[in-house]
């Protein structure tokens, strides 16, 4: 890649291209659920979830204020939360349901049910070094802020722009022109990579960006939080 090639900034989505869930996201509500004496196999978990992600509205929250956002990202997920369990034919066994969610929604603020596929931080180090600037588009909720610094990945980036806050998400070209505005860059001179042909790819390339497209293997797309 030779300097007159690279580009000016180097987008990447979050879960599922930087860092995905250990295991599933069925093998971590079934682990949480059972010390709430809920017991439920994650295959079905993880089935339920899928169902209730790909139905849920976008989670970007357009003309709200940002004061509020963090009550509507914590419902916004409860819902999802509960029509997964509901789904999964095991809500009424919830003595208190809230009060486990809550413990759920808190969970995936920390490092613990993630981890950084290898190829990630030498990737960044190499971007980094070419002098290229780095910056995240994420289709999450606030908590991205603690996840990344938990995970020592915060400080390669320069941006990090998610649509709860911008209110609208991918593949709405608007995020997209958020985050190019953030490192005054125009489309043509930036990359984006995520995970996602549609959100991703086809979202990046409608917006004018270079897109590129990352396989990861199928236990890592079942991705998520809460």
């Amino acid at each position: 890649m030779t300097n007159d090639k690279q580009p000016k900034v180097i987008f990447l989505d979050a879960v599922g291209t930087l860092f995905g869930v250990k295991g599933s996201v069925g093998e971590v509500y079934s682990a949480i659920a059972r010390g709430a004496g809920v017991d439920i196999s994650p295959d079905r978990l993880d089935e339920a979830f899928i169902q209730s992600f790909k139905t849920a509205s976008p989670l970007a929250f357009p003309g709200i204020d940002a004061a509020k956002i963090p009550e509507l990202e914590y419902q916004w997920w409860r819902a999802i939360a509960k029509e997964t369990f509901e789904g999964a034919g095991v809500l009424d066994r919830f003595s208190d349901f809230d009060t486990f969610f809550g413990q759920l929604y808190a969970y995936f603020a920390t490092e613990q049910p993630w981890y950084v596929y290898p190829d990630v931080v030498p990737a960044l180090e190499h971007w980094q070094q070419k002098g290229i600037q780095l910056g995240i588009i994420s289709n999450f909720d606030t908590r991205l802020y603690s996840v990344m610094e938990r995970l020592q990945l915060k400080d390669f980036f320069s941006s990090i722009t998610i649509s709860s806050k911008v209110g609208a998400a991918k593949p709405h070209s608007q995020i997209f022109l958020i985050a190019l505005q953030k490192h005054n860059c125009l489309a043509q001179q930036a990359w984006h990579i995520g995970d996602s042909l549609k959100e991703d790819y086809h979202g990046a390339k409608a917006a004018g960006l270079t897109p590129f497209l990352i396989k990861r293997s199928f236990s890592e797309i079942v991705r998520g939080s809460p």
